[in-house]
């Protein structure tokens, strides 16, 4: 499997740079992209659908025998057991990518037996790409990275995560509680690339009510080989599957995860 491994590395690195030049294309011209609405703050445009055409193609190509989950085109190849898969969404962050804001990636991972055993994510505008393999640390351009030392809320900035299928009351509890604490939110509007920075020593932690599978399991893996803590999101949703999402430096990992399920342990 080692060997076997050093190759989906190695794919998912090269995959996620084409890809992400796919879309940087797009991201020069959004005068021209056509876009729709899926739903209420929810919108795609041709843009990650080339950009997903792009990612599952190569791999494909690559590994013919694997299964892919994408945002746009769904589950492929899931039903055969045994399988290594994908699970990829080729824009994370199309609001600010249509906006013309830089905070928005590709996020690829590689999950097999029942663990994200790669994860990639790639900012095209920053040119920063975070990689990381199970077992094998965490990286950013090639440089090792490491979640912050610290112990206290008030010692960094937290990523809050929202969605439309966060609820207003929730996210303002979460955010009277942080401040309260002594800490401050910080929001990107895409949990990959949060989630990347807690990996980078750039936020302490990073909370959401209801993420996706192929928005977040890339990142959980950078964090926990940064020497992070993350929430059993894989075990608990599955590939397909949406949930609750908690992933901070070990010393803030507790009060992170009762600010999100609205405990009051306070640091």
């Amino acid at each position: 499997m080692t060997d076997d491994l050093a190759a989906h590395v190695a794919a998912a690195l090269d995959v996620a740079v084409v890809a992400g030049d796919v879309a940087l294309g797009h991201f020069r011209h959004l005068d021209r992209l056509t876009v729709e609405r899926k739903g209420v703050q929810d919108l795609v445009s041709e843009a990650d659908r080339e950009t997903e055409r792009t990612i599952k193609q190569r791999l494909a190509s690559l590994f013919p025998d694997d299964a892919f989950v994408g945002e746009e085109t769904g589950a492929d190849g899931l039903a055969e057991a045994g399988r290594g898969v994908w699970v990829v969404d080729p824009i994370d962050g199309t609001q600010p990518f249509l906006l013309g804001l830089p905070s928005w990636c590709v996020s690829i991972a590689y999950v097999r037996d029942g663990a994200t055993q790669v994860g990639v994510v790639r900012n095209p505008v920053t040119g920063d790409t975070y990689a990381a393999r199970r077992g094998g640390g965490a990286s950013v351009n090639g440089r090792p990275m490491h979640v912050l030392e610290v112990t206290a809320l008030d010692q960094g900035l937290t990523g809050l995560g929202c969605s439309p299928r966060t609820r207003p009351a929730d996210l303002g509890r979460m955010a009277e509680e942080l401040l309260s604490a002594g800490g401050m939110y910080h929001r990107t509007g895409s949990g990959a690339l949060s989630l990347a920075y807690v990996a980078a020593g750039q936020l302490i932690g990073y909370v959401e009510t209801y993420i996706n599978a192929w928005d977040c399991l890339a990142a959980l893996l950078l964090v926990e080989e940064a020497g992070g803590r993350a929430c059993p999101f894989l075990a608990d949703n599955g590939v397909t599957g949406s949930g609750r999402v908690v992933a901070a430096a070990p010393g803030v990992y507790d009060a992170l995860d009762a600010l999100l399920t609205g405990g009051s342990h306070r640091a």
